[in-house]
């Protein structure tokens, strides 16, 4: 990696963030997978540290939150005794947050769907704001306890529970169960009824399927490796965050929300990667 030009790594960084699996971008850039993978493990580490910093003391009013699936290696059904031993396999769950408004995605992690996780992801969440926010989540019921734990009552608090039936006969494993009706509850403060909702973080969750091959379901682009995994989710909202113009708002969410004044190019990006390369050779 040290070998490539800047432009050159932005090249990379251009594939790998338009859906395009490590070995895709191989061959249409005349790349060694071997680079390629480094290359995104060091520019997903700079990622998440530059954007860990970055993104504090935001003034969000309006926040959604979701988890997305995916799995590393192969799906939990299959994990052996002996695959579970050696490395880290299994469903791997992305616990991700939206700002309705500007559509920042403030922080995110890569766990398991459990309480634990969600009680360290909320409270990540609350040390990022500036002030009091209304939030809305699934009916996921570990979040109940994590929200209490991480704002006491210093949030407007509300799920959006959703019912579901079974997906049509004979199409089981490729169609969603059938959303029947759902229900809007009110769990701590006074939020704004006609405002809880989740389908913006639902509809980011869908371009995060789109937009990282390793997300995209029935193919065997998904990751074999935890580090490489979280490193395309960093390298994902990164793009998303700084560098992608919103169709909406006209500007990157991070201009949306006061935190960047231009919108970063995929040199910036990739020279991110500068000093990880740094501490390696160190």
């Amino acid at each position: 990696m040290n070998r490539l030009s800047i432009d050159d790594r932005a090249q990379i960084l251009a594939a790998l963030v338009e859906g395009n699996s490590i070995r895709s971008v191989c061959r249409m850039l005349g790349r060694e997978k071997r680079t390629v993978a480094r290359l995104l493990v060091d520019v997903g580490t700079g990622c998440y540290r530059f954007q860990d910093r970055a993104l504090r003391n935001l003034k969000c009013r309006r926040l959604e939150r979701d988890e997305i699936w995916s799995f590393i290696g192969c799906k939990q059904k299959n994990v052996t005794k002996k695959m579970a031993e050696s490395r880290i396999v299994g469903d791997a769950w992305v616990w991700v947050a939206i700002d309705a408004d500007t559509k920042l995605l403030p922080c995110w992690l890569v766990g398991t769907r459990d309480a634990g996780c969600a009680t360290e992801f909320i409270a990540d969440l609350e040390r990022r704001l500036a002030n009091r926010v209304q939030l809305t989540t699934d009916g996921h019921k570990v979040y109940l306890n994590a929200v209490i734990d991480a704002f006491s009552d210093e949030v407007d608090f509300a799920q959006l529970v959703k019912y579901f039936g079974n997906p049509p006969e004979g199409q089981k494993r490729y169609s969603p169960a059938i959303c029947t009706g759902c229900k809007k509850v009110i769990r701590l403060g006074e939020p704004e009824e006609k405002l809880i909702s989740t389908s913006y973080v639902e509809r980011q969750n869908l371009t995060m399927r789109m937009s990282m091959r390793r997300f995209t379901r029935l193919t065997n682009g998904f990751s074999k490796k935890v580090q490489n995994h979280e490193a395309a989710v960093a390298v994902h909202y990164m793009y998303y965050n700084f560098v992608r113009i919103h169709q909406t708002l006209r500007v990157t969410p991070a201009m949306a929300a006061g935190i960047s004044h231009h919108v970063w190019s995929f040199q910036e990006v990739a020279a991110l990667a500068d000093a990880q390369s740094a501490l390696r050779a160190a």
